[in-house]
């Protein structure tokens, strides 16, 4: 089944240059110049990806993305921004946001964020907090808990806790978690998935050094535990 886009982008050029070459890799678009009419058209849940400017007239791409989270839409959100502070980053994944690229990027690592957006499954039945052991996890407010105290944890920290979550009891190896985490194809080396995956065993495992939910399955990757 051919793949939906919705682009909101308030740059005439941008809008067409992604949009045609979207349409030349397969998949269907449609456009938005503003937030308020890129808010409606995402509201439908009618698209399988929605690519969001920061800087929109109207509404601004923030405010969409909350509104959307609000509103129960799921539908996966990668958020364009001309802005270099890590702050923008960092909050419009907290949000909901489920990547971002900073302007100028290179055509070929857009397409591979969308292709790899479009691989993740959607977050289903998360209406309420997921609950493992004395954590709390509530995808929808990008909250973490741990007996009853809230845990600080990163936008990256965030997304691969959902990512676990979503796949709990599949065995990951680095570079799946790679493509669907940080949108890359490759790269020169997994650390950063392990790195990753071990401030999270800091601050969600009883003992980190023998962890009982994000459990190493030698050789390939990792569990979370079912």
């Amino acid at each position: 089944m051919e793949k939906s886009i919705l682009l909101v982008e308030d740059e005439p050029g941008l809008r067409k240059t992604l949009g045609d070459r979207v349409r030349d890799e397969g998949f269907k678009v449609e456009t938005a110049a503003n937030g308020i009419d890129g808010f409606d058209k995402a509201a439908t849940g009618l698209f399988d990806l929605v690519v969001l400017d920061i800087m929109l007239p109207r509404k601004n791409g923030l405010d969409v993305c909350r509104d959307l989270r609000h509103e129960g839409i799921d539908t996966p959100i990668l958020m364009l921004t001309a802005r270099s502070q890590t702050f923008d980053k960092v909050l419009g994944l907290k949000i909901g946001a489920d990547d971002y690229l900073t302007k100028p990027f290179e055509m070929p690592e857009f397409l591979a964020r969308v292709e790899a957006l479009l691989r993740r499954p959607a977050l289903k039945g998360y209406s309420s907090a997921l609950r493992f052991g004395g954590i709390r996890f509530d995808p929808r407010r990008a909250e973490v808990w741990r007996d009853a105290k809230q845990v600080p944890v990163s936008a990256r920290e965030f997304q691969l806790l959902k990512y676990f979550t979503e796949h709990r009891g599949e065995t990951l190896t680095r570079e799946q978690l790679l493509r669907a985490v940080w949108g890359y194809d490759s790269a020169p080396s997994t650390r950063t998935v392990d790195v990753h995956v071990a401030w999270l065993r800091q601050k969600l495992e009883e003992d980190p050094k023998q962890p009982k939910w994000i459990v190493t399955v030698h050789g390939i990757g990792y569990r979370f535990g079912d």
